[in-house]
């Protein structure tokens, strides 16, 4: 470790005095801690939170963000190196680790405070008030599309301006020259009128006593030379050449293996364990039993039941002696709930408006109703869903001499912290947590159940032990996208003009404006009833906009066909006060060449959804033949404000896409006799490279707020693909799966 980089970290007053925005030691908070553990490297300087500058020049960018393939590290990078003025080949990053010192502030920044331009003297101040909130809520969660959009917008561009004014301001101190003529390009600083210029790693350790600007000046878009540029992302080749570490590839000495089962029913124990076969097979070692388990939290709160575990000297053995267990299970009362128990509740309880609540109310419905020429009604509804990550459940966790080290792929690494300590009686001090990367989260990896079971396994045997669940406990055991129930009522004037609209459904979730409908009417009624199941259920990409996109996007058509008009040109004349939406839904139309006649069986649909702070229309062409469904082409138009990294913006709305259409084609979780049937890709299948359309993505640059990315892309496919599915059929599908419906009878389409 370099000794005078070091000494300059921990004594510099900036990390343990005054205030202000980049990130250490800000109001009323303290980050020091254990951040001098980063500072590893001769001549290393951690200059601020999230960066480091070596003696070779090379800036190191430190992401408090997983990596599940949406490759957030590499658009941060580029966010950060940008607005440092860094040499794009000199620059790294490393992700943080999972200590309090790197709760991500940021996020609630972003959550509270997006768009509120603070006065100077008051942004440390506030800044140290919500890293105190984010360490108090364990907050190092990935999802929501928050990277970039909170990450990005309010950390990476700030501490990356705060560091180069930093280094300008040491090297004029240096130089004996105004600061003013010190610029940054390229991870050199330079003095023109002398002809001076030193690289960066020349005044790290100077610029790193300085305190950083509470607001430094932000680049303009049209200064940025890698935020919106195709650069090469840095998680690929360890991903191709197989050097990447993910959690199932951790091996530790003296390791054993363990699988687990939980009770069929939800919220069901164990009431008893015959385990004399399990332990009759080789390599079979313990059986073993699981305590509940559960915490409450802001982001990855969860509840989970008793289990059963059987731990082995492989995996193999494991599965074999779980599959031997005679295993009597509690009884809570839900033994004999059915689906169609579920629905039929969802009916009864939207019927009864018992306690409606209501997202937003305006104008007179009820009189617009009783004036509407025609009024249309439908009910619509989407099955629960599971995420079947393509990497299940998995955690290694050590538990020895009151503490306990794990490896796990987490997307909320403090979260499962905390979860883990809480399961152990444990200090949360004694926990650490190595987190790798994931094979797919999409939410389910915000929930730590499955790494407590690793935990409580490990202090039970004494020994380090790899936890695996199979694919049927991932499937059976899910935190699912809810099933929902939702029902329309919009009201026609003589003209044709949407003049009401009224929709009440079960179970609010976040975000809070998923229900809500871009388009203008003059009177809209838009609530929700409580209607509670035993089904757990967690965030699923997208989370309600996933549902509420497809109900929404999917009537909206039925009116526009009920007014005899054409679905995008409905659209787009109620989006006279929305341009920029009215801009990606032309975009969308014109590149997909909507209007342009099809063949016969073919069909054209089209959606819009504003989420997470971006906006997508999307233009689905399917076949139908012989009632199967095929999806020839999908046509997206985004404007995620900037497109900080173009590939990867693309990556992901393709990505969102080929999700949605799993579930649209294919995604049910059905629940018999308390329990899910489901159990495997044979009964649960996922879209295959064979059924995959061609997808084109049509990127617009608007100078908006930057948006989210992982999860936009996914709420419009179904509607787009239900809509197409009605212009080629004339069938108007209300549910999902597309998969139940039997296009051979038309009285199918009705029977919501």
């Amino acid at each position: 470790m370099g000794k005078w980089t070091r000494r300059a970290f921990l004594t510099t007053g900036a990390l343990v005095g005054g205030g202000f925005i980049a990130g250490i030691a800000v109001r009323p908070g303290n980050r020091a801690g254990a951040l001098g553990a980063l500072v590893e490297g001769e001549g290393e300087t951690l200059v601020q939170t999230w960066v480091k500058i070596g003696a070779d020049n090379t800036v190191t960018v430190i992401v408090p963000h997983s990596e599940m393939g949406q490759g957030a590290g590499t658009a941060l990078t580029q966010m950060l190196a940008d607005e440092l003025e860094a040499d794009w080949d000199l620059v790294r990053f490393e992700y943080a680790p999972a200590i309090p010192e790197f709760a991500n502030h940021p996020i609630a920044k972003g959550l509270l405070l997006a768009g509120v331009d603070l006065p100077e003297m008051i942004v440390p101040t506030v800044d140290g008030i919500l890293i105190h909130a984010a360490q108090a809520l364990d907050l190092q969660i990935t999802g929501g599309s928050m990277s970039i959009r909170s990450t990005g917008v309010y950390g990476m561009r700030v501490a990356g301006a705060a560091v180069k004014e930093m280094l300008q301001t040491a090297a004029a101190e240096a130089w004996d020259v105004p600061v003013a003529e010190v610029i940054a390009r390229d991870s050199q600083l330079i003095h023109e009128p002398s002809g001076r210029s030193e690289p960066f790693a020349s005044f790290a350790t100077a610029a790193s006593e300085r305190t950083p600007p509470a607001k430094p000046t932000l680049k303009s878009a049209d200064e940025f030379r890698i935020m919106g540029h195709h650069v090469e992302r840095h998680d690929i080749p360890p991903k191709v050449d197989g050097s990447a570490t993910f959690a199932l590839d951790v091996q530790v000495p003296g390791m054993v293996y363990a699988t687990v089962r939980r009770a069929p029913t939800f919220g069901g124990g164990v009431a008893g364990v015959d385990d004399v076969k399990a332990r009759a097979i080789p390599g079979v070692l313990d059986v073993v039993p699981l305590a509940s388990s559960g915490i409450s939290a802001v982001v990855g709160g969860y509840e989970a039941a008793e289990a059963v575990a059987v731990v082995a000297t492989g995996y193999w053995p494991a599965k074999q002696g779980l599959d031997a267990l005679e295993i009597e299970w509690t009884k809570t009362g839900n033994e004999g709930v059915s689906t169609e128990d579920l629905f039929a509740q969802f009916a009864r309880d939207i019927d009864a408006r018992v306690e409606r609540q209501t997202d937003v109310v305006e104008g007179d419905v009820e009189a617009a109703f009783a004036n509407a020429a025609q009024v249309l009604e439908a009910d619509y509804r989407v099955p629960y869903l599971a995420h079947t990550c393509m990497e299940p459940m998995n955690a290694v966790a050590a538990v020895e001499n009151g503490r306990c080290e794990m490896w796990v792929g987490s997307q909320s690494p403090l979260g499962f912290r905390k979860a883990v300590a809480t399961a152990l009686g444990f200090e949360v001090e004694n926990v650490t947590v190595h987190n790798h990367f994931m094979g797919g989260g999409f939410g389910r990896k915000s929930r730590a159940d499955f790494a407590v079971q690793a935990a409580q396994i490990s202090a039970a045997v004494g020994k380090p032990v790899k936890l695996i669940w199979s694919r049927e406990e991932d499937v059976r055991q899910d935190y699912y996208r809810p099933a929902i129930l939702s029902r329309f009522r919009a009201g026609l004037d003589e003209n044709g003009d949407l003049i009401a609209w009224e929709n009440t459904y079960v179970d609010k979730g976040e975000p809070v404006e998923a229900p809500l409908i871009p388009y203008t009417v003059a009177a809209r009624d838009i609530g929700y009833v409580d209607s509670p199941t035993h089904v757990p259920f967690g965030a699923w990409r997208s989370v309600d906009h996933s549902q509420h996109g497809f109900f929404t996007e999917s009537f909206i058509d039925e009116v526009a066909v009920a007014a005899n008009q054409d679905p995008y040109a409905f659209r787009a004349a109620r989006l006279k006060d929305e341009p920029r939406l009215l801009r990606v839904l032309r975009t969308a139309a014109e590149k997909a060449d909507w209007g342009t006649p099809l063949g016969q069986g073919r069909g054209r649909g089209i959606s819009l959804q504003a989420s997470f702070g971006s906006v997508v229309a999307q233009v689905v062409e399917v076949t139908v033949e012989d009632g199967d469904v095929r999806v020839d082409r999908v046509v997206a138009a985004v404007d995620a404000g900037l497109a900080v990294s173009p590939d990867g913006l693309t990556a992901q709305i393709e990505s969102g896409i080929a999700y949605g259409l799993t579930a649209a084609l294919y995604g049910e979780i059905t629940i018999r006799d308390g329990a899910v049937e489901q159990s495997n890709f044979h009964d649960y299948p996922a879209l295959r490279m064979s059924a995959a359309p061609k997808i084109e993505t049509h990127i617009i640059n608007s100078g908006e707020a930057i948006g989210g990315a992982g999860e936009p892309g996914t709420p419009g496919i179904a509607p787009a693909l239900a809509n197409a599915v009605y212009d080629a059929t004339g069938l108007r599908v209300r549910q999902m799966p597309m998969s139940g419906v039997d296009f051979e009878n038309a009285d199918r389409e009705t029977a919501v």
